[in-house]
């Protein structure tokens, strides 16, 4: 694959990923999610001037920023101001959501080993650090396939204790930071040590850590200063004597490629897994609660039939059949009609989308984080 296709594959998947957020009503991690959409295609139309792509590029960043200014508005969202009054302008402003996200646990089915080992982990010791003599874990990793809800747990765990989130791209602070990108990466850790040590907990939200902290065969010299930049500032925040609530959370769906000795600061290391039965059940009941179902859906059958599928794949499968009940009213009606609605979703709709939708995770796939665990859980 070509490094423009690499760029463009990047773009289109954290576009999804800020529809997904816009959609859930998590809005700043939209608006942070489509700000790297637009760095990536603003990138390619640099590079790529003369390419007959490069209009489309800049419609989709248009449209990207449009819908950025639409949220910050509607959620009056003065970030900006807000850290020219506390004194901390800087280049690393951009990666802070000042407003906690909007996520929940009640928003996260199942999961439920990894909500217990982030409340011992997180939770307890901020409210009660006097019961932690030895200190408490700083570093958490999740690793598991993609779409089962990693980058979710970070932000709820962001939203129990009410901290300040500052969601790092590992791929865009390599290039975006060249040249200076030791000296960015302390002045990240200590903003968020100073957000502590006032009082406001602080979380660094690191998604793909892989590909920050992966293995390498070749690195320039400006990658190993980073690397090694984020070894000392995370040897900095696990001191069991700083008694400040400064945590790093990463996020990754390759945790093989990672270096030994990151992988030993993350002390908890969480398996987010495709979801079981019980879980599926309640990701069914959540994804299908604001849709007209028929008397006929039984979520007990389509979570016994959909073993096998991401989280991820479940609110696809949600959102395929009710699209297709959408679909069914246009073609049917006069869609200027606002009297006319969708009939309700049955459960032949759902079956018919289960027909054309497989997993996006293989067995294979699965096997590969089994062994992996085997080896370096940490709850």
């Amino acid at each position: 694959m070509s490094a423009s296709e690499e760029l463009e594959k990047l773009a289109a998947k954290y576009a999804t990923e800020a529809v997904q957020q816009d959609r859930k009503g998590s809005r700043d991690l939209a608006i942070t999610k489509y700000e790297r959409a637009v760095e990536i295609l603003t990138k390619l139309s640099s590079l790529y001037p003369d390419a007959p792509q490069t209009q489309v590029y800049g419609e989709h960043v248009k449209s990207y920023q449009r819908r950025m200014k639409e949220l910050r508005e509607n959620q009056s969202l003065d970030q900006a101001t807000d850290m020219a009054s506390s004194g901390r302008v800087g280049k690393t402003d951009q990666l802070v959501l000042n407003k906690k996200p909007n996520v929940t646990w009640d928003m996260i089915a199942g999961l439920e080993d990894a909500k217990k080992a982030i409340e011992e982990a997180v939770v307890f010791p901020v409210k009660r650090p006097d019961l932690f003599p030895l200190g408490w874990p700083r570093g958490i990793l999740f690793f598991g396939p993609p779409g089962c809800g990693k980058t979710l747990l970070a932000a709820a765990i962001a939203t129990e204790i009410d901290a300040a989130f500052y969601c790092v791209d590992s791929a865009s602070v390599m290039s975006k930071w060249l040249g200076e990108s030791e000296k960015n990466v302390a002045s990240l850790f200590q903003n968020a040590r100073k957000n502590a040590e006032e009082g406001q907990p602080a979380i660094i939200f690191l998604d793909e850590v892989d590909s920050l902290v992966g293995k390498r065969i070749e690195e320039v010299g400006g990658e190993v200063r980073t690397r090694n930049q984020f070894l000392k500032e995370m040897d900095g925040i696990i001191d069991k004597n700083n008694r400040f609530h400064v945590y790093v959370i990463g996020a990754t769906n390759k945790p093989w490629i990672l270096d030994e000795p990151f992988i030993r600061r993350f002390q908890k290391r969480i398996y987010v897994p495709i979801p079981d039965f019980e879980a599926r059940l309640a990701m069914l009941t959540i994804q299908t609660k604001d849709l007209k179902l028929a008397s006929d859906v039984d979520l007990n059958e389509l979570a016994a039939k959909t073993e096998g599928y991401a989280g991820s794949d479940i609110r696809d499968i949600v959102q395929s059949a009710q699209i297709d009940v959408v679909r069914e009213l246009f073609e049917n009606t006069d869609p200027s009609d606002r009297e006319s609605v969708p009939r309700e979703i049955t459960m032949r709709d759902f079956e018919r989308t289960l027909d054309k939708r497989k997993p996006s995770v293989s067995s294979h796939t699965v096997q590969s984080y089994t062994r992996w665990v085997e080896s370096y859980k940490a709850l």
